[in-house]
């Protein structure tokens, strides 16, 4: 079956009672025993609902992957991949991702014991030379937010199976509409549902699809003990969203493209990043490992000072500036004080994230009026 039909029919059947075609919102905190132990399947809110049943299979199927379990949040995906550790454990992760997930691996885990070692994933020979005995879990993101850079899958989970570690790949900036890490080797493939898959920014929801039937149940036992599970409405509304996650892709792709083209061009316009260009330097893996570029763009002006950024960012009208990503509309925003202020600035220049950086989620409003937005804003630079 075609991700063009997995969408819309993968996991997914009219309720057997109604003949609904849409999923209902099973509004509910417990069910009905028959006697102690005898129920049709669920008995508490926390533990199982019907509508997350159908989002998890249906995002399995996308992935191509066995189970899917879904989190209030993409940061409660990643706190229950990291409870899968024990104290003294490392993780090895790219020096290029996002704040959120830096601020929890520094902040929360790091007291407890877990040790993070961060480094240049784009070279598997860095993920190699980073090898202890204690490594037991491997985390890249590609393309990589900010900056667009490109991890071989591939490689990076051969290094990690060589010693046993769980390879997790954060695939929200792609979608499984561009890219299927399991079939590079992935263990565990987390989603910020609330970007792409969701896609009209009016939910926030995290997931994970998995194949191991073992570390499905470790996860499950996570995700329904510790309670960071999505309530039914936000289940329904990420499956609404998901029916149109090919052609909503389609446009990102298409109008990221002519928008990175065109600011690569422009005078005012420095560093462009985006792995479609032949010159990107993953630009090679990319192609091996997706179906195409996506609409995340991250530049700098020519001039490279943080008051110019400002004079741009304040000057948009379709690119709205706010937090997040992969909504319909265009969002602008600033990662060193937005999404990434949490990344202390030291350790962000020392992975090439500038203070100057922009970053564009390009969505799918009609190509030239967002160039005209981007003009307007570039002019008064």
């Amino acid at each position: 079956m075609h991700i063009e039909t997995k969408v819309l029919h993968a996991g997914i059947h009219p309720d057997p009672s109604t003949g609904a075609i849409m999923t209902p919102i099973f509004q509910t905190s417990t069910y009905v025993q028959a006697a102690p132990g005898e129920h049709k399947g669920y008995e508490y809110g926390r533990t199982q609902n019907p509508t997350r049943d159908v989002l998890q299979q249906n995002l399995a199927a996308l992935e191509g992957m066995n189970h899917g379990l879904c989190f209030s949040t993409g940061m409660g995906a990643v706190d229950a991949c990291v409870k899968l550790l024990q104290p003294g454990d490392e993780v090895i992760s790219t020096n290029d991702l996002y704040g959120g997930t830096y601020r929890i691996f520094t902040k929360v885990f790091e007291p407890y014991g877990i040790h993070f070692k961060f480094v240049d994933m784009t070279q598997p020979d860095a993920v190699k030379a980073a090898l202890t005995p204690r490594t037991k879990m491997i985390w890249a993101e590609t393309p990589t937010n900010p900056l667009l850079r490109i991890i071989d899958i591939e490689a990076v989970a051969a290094i990690g199976h060589s010693v046993g570690a769980i390879v997790v790949v954060d695939n929200t900036f792609a979608s499984p509409y561009l890219q299927n890490p399991a079939l590079f080797g992935a263990d565990i493939v987390m989603h910020s549902a609330t970007k792409y898959l969701n896609g009209h920014s009016d939910v926030v929801l995290g997931a994970l699809c998995v194949n191991d039937d073992a570390l499905c149940a470790r996860l499950a036992f996570i995700q329904n003990s510790c309670g960071a599970t999505p309530g039914p409405q936000d289940c329904f509304l990420v499956l609404r969203g998901i029916k149109t996650l090919h052609v909503r892709m389609q446009r990102h792709c298409e109008n990221g493209e002519k928008i990175a083209h065109w600011l690569k061009q422009h005078p005012k316009v420095g560093e462009v990043h985006w792995p479609g260009f032949e010159s990107h330097a993953g630009h090679a893996v990319a192609k091996k490992q997706m179906r195409g570029f996506g609409g995340m763009i991250s530049f700098t002006l020519k001039d490279d000072s943080v008051q110019s950024a400002m004079n741009f960012l304040k000057n948009t009208h379709l690119f709205s500036l706010a937090e997040s990503l992969g909504g319909v509309e265009s969002l602008v925003g600033h990662p060193a004080t937005m999404t990434h202020a949490s990344i202390p600035k030291a350790q962000r220049e020392a992975s090439g994230l500038k203070d100057s950086l922009i970053r564009l989620s390009v969505g799918i409003e009609h190509i030239d009026d967002l160039i005209g937005d981007l003009e307007t804003a570039l002019a008064a630079v």
